[in-house]
């Protein structure tokens, strides 16, 4: 938790790390390639603990083999195990994507829901899943996706003290403008993949060192 009198100096840092980043990655932007809401739910879900190439390269053959919510809620767990195994923790995965299907169907009449309560229902969605799929499919913010580049990087920048996403979302929540929060996510991952990755490197040559 943040101390209050802590708080204008990080929101002044955050302003200033803000600038840069806009310059940087003005149009930074989700990496999932997705057509539809429940496309963009599948692609979220794998990619957990799987690189968003890898995720974009399996799901170019499982939406078009699987082009309807009904193909889910009728598909066969064995063989779409087999469809996704690239992935990673397919069996699992599996058993989340087929079970939010029925969920999405039975529960939703079809259409994903757009509140961060109903959303966290739906099998396999957390927090920042939901943060994530509820900002690009309705513009609905309700708070930031901490992703593992948002939390490793929230902490080198100083932001953040905490080590829990949820604890990390909070601090963030309090020290970026609202209205950033959606963008400031993206912003964030592509610095993280671009500049300040997270094996071992030379800080000194991040384009926020000075900050």
């Amino acid at each position: 938790m943040i101390d209050s009198k802590d708080l204008p100096r990080l929101k002044k840092r955050w302003q200033k790390i803000s600038r840069v980043l806009a310059r940087l990655f003005p149009d930074a932007h989700i990496a999932l390639n997705f057509s539809n809401h429940w496309e963009l739910l599948v692609a979220v879900e794998l990619s957990a603990q799987c690189t968003d190439k890898k995720v974009n390269e399996v799901t170019a053959r499982l939406f078009e083999k699987y082009r309807t919510l009904k193909d889910y809620v009728d598909a066969n767990k064995y063989e779409f195990e087999k469809d996704i195994r690239e992935c990673g923790f397919y069996r699992n995965k599996t058993k989340n994507i087929l079970a939010a299907a029925k969920v999405v169907k039975e529960k939703y009449k079809g259409e994903l829901p757009r509140t961060m309560a109903e959303m966290v229902t739906i099998p396999g969605v957390g927090r920042k899943s939901a943060n994530v799929i509820l900002g690009n499919a309705y513009g609905v913010v309700e708070g930031i996706a901490v992703d593992t580049h948002v939390k490793r990087l929230a902490r080198v920048l100083g932001l953040s003290k905490e080590k829990t996403p949820e604890k990390i979302e909070r601090d963030l929540m309090q020290i970026i403008p609202q209205k950033d929060w959606f963008s400031a996510t993206y912003k964030i991952i592509e610095y993280g993949r671009k500049y300040c990755v997270a094996r071992p490197h030379d800080h000194q040559s991040c384009p926020l060192n000075k900050i």
